[in-house]
């Protein structure tokens, strides 16, 4: 079955850029039909959506964050990447690589990875 696997610094100062990878196994990136979305979750709060990148490589992101962020993809090593520029303390979360069908719900989600914006 698909495996997602998030990875990248637990710890970033403010103003800095965040970057986070996903590692895709037993499944390609390139797969038809599929998104592939960064999901958060700010401590005591609910999951907020971020951006997806689609199996054609098309980018959409947040309206509230699309401008600090950046979608892409190595489709050689079957990875998406996230960049969040200028962080702040309020970017703490635990950052969730999902994937999704078209017309589908989320189904495979990686474990999560802790991200702390502090100085």
């Amino acid at each position: 079955q698909v495996q997602l696997q998030e990875s990248g610094p637990g710890l970033v100062k403010p103003s800095q850029t965040l970057s986070l990878t996903c590692t895709v196994s037993e499944g390609s990136i390139t797969t038809n039909y599929y998104f592939w979305n960064w999901i958060r979750q700010p401590p005591g709060k609910g999951l907020e959506w971020i951006g997806k990148i689609a199996y054609t490589g098309t980018t959409s992101y947040s309206p509230l964050l699309k401008s600090r962020t950046s979608l892409s993809r190595d489709t050689n090593k079957n990875q998406i990447t996230l960049q969040l520029a200028s962080v702040t303390p309020e970017d703490t979360a635990v950052y969730y690589c999902v994937r999704r069908r078209v017309g589908a719900l989320y189904d495979y989600w990686g474990q999560g990875t802790q991200v702390t914006v502090s100085s």
